[in-house]
């Protein structure tokens, strides 16, 4: 049998915790490694154990699930990061997203589908609740045409930079930079990496030296 995905939950709330973790029990391939009720020790506890994958509130006492993901994620760059919340307002799932977070899905969506999450982004999936990536911030700026960031991520892109490439060269989470191509993709209406490039060259969107 395979090694089971291991899982620190973080929430300010136990019986939220408690929930959760009898969701996870009921998964032959996942274990809860550890709870934390605040971002402090999401922090320590991410240090102690290197859990697979960290699923965390947004709001938590002390230090935020946002801050704490952007520090777990300064020393431990691969964190597998899911983020839960409440709200499912555009800035708050870009932030989660700019902190390096892997998933944003809402605690109180009627199917939360935690088990099946937890495995994508242990597999380096991005993960969104439909509520969200139907968001149009999430889609780039449709009206206006890609970000700067956008257009600078997609130069690279072209010139056959690897994800991991470029999170170097523009100092950025691999994880940010995967979310940011797939954002590229979906403004465009396009699905496969060798049909962006035909289409970037074709509009003049990259300079072709």
């Amino acid at each position: 049998m395979p090694d089971k995905i291991s899982v620190l939950l973080v929430d300010d709330h136990s019986l939220v915790r408690r929930g959760f973790r009898r969701m996870l029990e009921d998964e032959d391939d996942l274990q809860v490694a550890g709870e934390a009720s605040n971002g402090e020790d999401a922090v320590r506890l991410a240090r102690e154990l290197r859990p697979d994958v960290i699923v965390m509130d947004c709001a938590l006492p002390a230090m935020s699930g946002l801050a704490a993901a952007r520090r777990i994620l300064e020393e431990f760059p691969e964190q597998a990061i899911l983020m839960l919340s409440m709200h499912s307002e555009d800035t708050l799932v870009r932030q989660a997203l700019a902190a390096g977070a892997r998933g944003y899905i809402l605690k109180n969506a009627d199917d939360l589908g935690l088990g099946s999450a937890i495995r994508r982004v242990a597999a380096g999936e991005i993960v969104l609740a439909p509520e969200v990536s139907r968001a149009p911030a999430l889609k780039g700026e449709r009206d206006s045409g890609l970000t700067p960031r956008e257009l600078e991520i997609l130069q690279l892109i072209v010139e056959g930079n690897s994800n991991k490439a470029i999170a170097d060269r523009l100092s950025l989470s691999a994880n940010t930079v995967a979310v940011h191509r797939a954002n590229i993709m979906d403004a465009l209406g396009i699905h496969k990496t060798a049909e962006l490039v035909v289409y970037a060259i074709r509009n003049g969107l990259v300079n072709i030296s």
